[in-house]
This record gives C-alpha cells, structure tokens and sequence, in this order.
C-alpha cells in the first residue's frame, strides 16, 4: 500500500534525522539515497544526484528517499524502471 503525502514527509523527515544527520560532518553537500529499512547509498565527493539515483536503484532496487546531506528531501523515489 502506498503511503500518502502526509506519511511519506513524515518517513522521509525520520530517515534523514536517523540515517542521513550522522553523515553531516563528513559528507554535507553529497547525496545520500535512504531505503525505509535504513539501508543507504552514499554518492562520491561531486557525484551527481542522477548518479546516486541510478546507482542505489542498481544495487538495491527502487523505494528509497534521496537527500542532499545538509539540506532536507530532494525527494522520494518510487520507480518501476523496466
């Protein structure tokens, strides 16, 4: 069942505060894709935010929140690619 607008800010603002705060110090500014069960994906030093997209749906698979460390949600990502 899909979460609604509502539900998904409110996971979306968890995730970041648990997985993606601890991450400040060291990656501000980067990109992080964070699944709801708190596994991550952390882009490279410059790596762009379609690379981490992409990257996280290789490896993982779609359902995941991609933040901009530092900043809150850049979005949530939910794709049936082919």
């Amino acid at each position: 069942m899909a979460l609604s607008n509502d539900e998904a800010l409110k996971q979306s603002d968890e995730l970041y505060e648990r997985y993606a705060k601890p991450l400040e110090a060291g990656h501000w500014g980067e990109f992080v894709a964070i699944y709801p069960d708190g596994r991550t994906v952390i882009g490279e030093k410059d790596e762009h935010m379609d690379d981490v997209f992409l990257r996280a749906y290789d490896e993982i698979g779609s359902g995941f929140h991609l933040f901009k460390i530092g900043s809150r949600s850049v979005g949530r990502m939910r794709w049936q690619g082919s």
